[in-house]
């Protein structure tokens, strides 16, 4: 059964081609999203700890994808992993492609 927590993480990951939950005092957190910003690519953050409901939505989090650490990304509605993923991902050549099924038009 989904709580109204997972069902609110799938609404902003459907919403939103690149979504990153995200904490304010995270390195990895920070080092992705500067990732996605050298790449000129639009990334919605979510500051878990900068919302009263940050650990229900991290707990949502981890019951969806099996990951309790921070960054939590999705591109095109898939989970991607974290920071050390999304440098794999990078590195390899792969997020070029994942970014063009996010952004289909672009």
């Amino acid at each position: 059964m989904s709580s109204k927590y997972q069902v609110q993480v799938k609404e902003l990951v459907s919403a939103n081609p690149v979504m990153v939950f995200s904490k304010s005092w995270c390195p990895y957190c920070r080092q992705a999203k500067q990732t996605f910003d050298k790449e000129n690519v639009e990334h919605t953050d979510l500051e878990l700890d900068q919302i009263d409901i940050g650990d229900a939505i991290q707990s949502a989090i981890y019951e969806l994808t099996s990951q309790r650490t921070v960054p939590a990304i999705f591109i095109g509605g898939k989970f991607v992993g974290g920071n050390s993923d999304l440098q794999t991902l990078k590195r390899n050549g792969q997020l070029k492609t994942l970014l063009k099924e996010a952004f289909p038009e672009e």
